[in-house]
């Protein structure tokens, strides 16, 4: 193990140590029969991870916060660039305040964002991973008058099984029983999607490249081969997977979306986008049927994209965080087999096919 990784190790444990009883959480007590008992005009979420699916799963929260609260304003403290271009749409974000992504070649930015942390201050300050050191840490820093560190509620340990494990499900229905605990009582509102909110235009940009790569003949499948480490299936597990969706959908088209590092798990046997811009890569798989992908910022990115996804899973959990919404589902790969993922690769493609179909010829009364 490299001395760098044994370091960064022991400050993670320290930190967590250090932070992990850091903060008493505040709300306002509550009347029941009112849900939004005390005016909240400024919001602070705080996620300080600069990876795309863990920006892309705070999504969620923020449209939950336009629901409850749709004359505050939300900034955001986070780290690296990404928020900027996933947020980009969001009329209701007033602030990103990014952490650089290495902090010590940028000193003095790090610092700075701190300090502009602590200038404004807020009614509500939400921190959306309850064992984030960093994130604790700034939680107890920033200046609010309420406070949630994200931490369950411990008065609800009875009815801890109906709370979601899922990582945006449950950071929106966990805030829901901490700022109204009798929410679970109450008739369950609908819990937000993830989404990147692409605008018109960039859908029909996403349309001509597509058009470009492949005809408008028949429906598009993307494909997403590449993940991160162990997360990451073999050529040896893609090649003939991809021969099987071939076989067993001819209807259809299929693309391969690329990572940063512009490798391919099936030998590049499919037409290729290589972008770099996230939108960009959204506005695409916008316009394809369905996407399949291991658990990734990409795969997350499509579910954000409103495109039935299907993630594959064989090291991180699918409850936690599988993709949802739109037909998409997660396949634990390591109880699931082709077969039966086809299968189920084949009822979604019917489910969204009559779908299409009623959409475009609705009942008539």
């Amino acid at each position: 193990m490299k001395i760098p990784t044994v370091i960064q190790h022991w400050r993670k444990k320290l930190t967590q140590a250090v932070t992990g009883r850091l903060g008493q959480s505040r709300r306002p007590i509550h009347n029941p029969s009112n849900c939004t008992p005390t005016p909240i005009r400024r919001i602070l979420i705080i996620r300080p991870n600069h990876r795309l699916g863990n920006t892309l799963l705070i999504t969620p929260i923020v449209a939950e916060m336009q629901q409850l609260f749709p004359m505050a304003t939300v900034d955001l403290f986070v780290k690296g660039g990404i928020a900027s271009e996933v947020f980009r749409e969001y009329s209701q974000v007033d602030r990103i305040l990014p952490l650089p992504k290495n902090h010590f070649k940028a000193l003095g930015k790090y610092l700075w964002t701190w300090v502009r942390l602590r200038l404004r201050v807020y009614d509500l300050v939400i921190n959306s991973v309850s064992h984030s050191s960093s994130g604790r840490l700034a939680t107890a820093w920033a200046s609010g008058k309420y406070k949630w560190y994200g931490d369950r509620n411990e008065n609800l340990q009875d009815l801890r099984s109906q709370l979601i494990p899922h990582m945006a499900h449950g950071l929106v229905m966990d805030f829901r029983t901490f700022w109204i605990p009798q929410v679970l009582f109450m008739t369950p509102r609908p819990l937000p999607l993830m989404d990147i909110k692409l605008s018109a235009t960039e859908k029909n940009i996403g349309r001509a490249i597509l058009e470009s790569l492949v005809s408008s003949e028949k429906k598009t499948i993307a494909l997403f081969t590449y993940a991160t480490g162990a997360k990451c299936y073999s050529p040896e597990w893609w090649i003939p997977f991809y021969q099987h969706l071939q076989t067993e959908f001819p209807d259809y088209h299929f693309i391969e979306i690329l990572p940063a590092e512009n490798v391919s798990q099936i030998e590049f046997a499919a037409p290729i986008l290589y972008s770099k811009s996230i939108r960009e890569m959204a506005s695409v798989i916008a316009n394809c049927t369905l996407f399949i992908g291991a658990d990734s910022g990409v795969m997350h990115l499509a579910s954000a994209a409103l495109t039935p996804t299907l993630g594959l899973f064989q090291v991180t959990e699918p409850a936690v965080y599988g993709p949802y919404g739109n037909h998409s589902f997660a396949a634990d790969t390591r109880v699931m087999s082709t077969e039966t993922l086809l299968e189920q690769i084949r009822q979604t493609l019917r489910h969204i096919e009559r779908e299409n179909k009623q959409r475009m010829w609705p009942k008539v009364a």
